[in-house]
C-alpha cells in the first residue's frame, strides 16, 4: 500500500474544513462562528501543506500570519490576496468559546469562506506545479 506524503495529508484536512465550511449554515444551530473556525483551519492547514511541500520547518501556531512569514522569508512570494488570509485567524480561538467578542455576520462567514477558497486553489497550484515540473 503506497503512504500518502505528509503534505497531502495536511491537504486532506484542509479539504476536509472547506467541505465542512462549504456546507453553510443548514440548520439554526449551526453557528456561523464554528463555520469561520473551518475557514481558518483549512487556511492553517492548507499553509503547512505548502511549507511541508518546500521542507520548511514552521512554529506550530494557529497564526496564520505567521505561516504566511515563514513562506516570505524562504523566499516564496506570496500574493497580496492570500495575505488578507492573516485576518482569519481571529477564528482559530477566540471566537471558538463563548465570551466577549461580536456575533460573526453571514456577510463575514462569506468574505472568510471567499478568502479560504483563493488560498486553498493557489497552496494547490503552488504544491502541484512543482511536482509536474520535476515530472512526477
Amino acid at each position: 500500500m503506497r503512504k500518502i506524503p505528509l503534505y497531502r495529508q495536511w491537504l486532506n484536512r484542509a479539504r476536509s474544513n472547506l467541505e465542512r465550511a462549504r456546507t453553510g449554515k443548514f440548520s439554526r444551530h449551526i453557528l456561523f462562528e464554528d463555520l469561520c473556525f473551518d475557514c481558518q483551519q483549512c487556511v492553517e492547514k492548507a499553509l503547512k501543506a505548502l511549507l511541508v511541500f518546500k521542507n520548511i520547518k514552521f512554529d506550530w501556531t494557529h497564526n496564520i500570519g505567521v505561516l504566511i512569514n515563514a513562506l516570505e522569508d524562504n523566499q516564496i512570494q506570496v500574493p497580496d490576496d492570500i495575505k488578507k488570509s492573516a485576518s482569519l485567524s481571529v477564528y482559530a480561538v477566540r471566537t471558538r468559546y463563548p465570551g466577549e467578542y461580536e456575533t460573526v455576520t453571514k456577510k463575514e462567514f462569506q468574505e472568510a469562506l471567499n478568502i479560504t477558497e483563493f488560498v486553498f486553489k493557489w497552496v494547490k497550484k503552488n504544491s502541484k506545479q512543482e511536482k509536474d515540473e520535476k515530472g512526477e
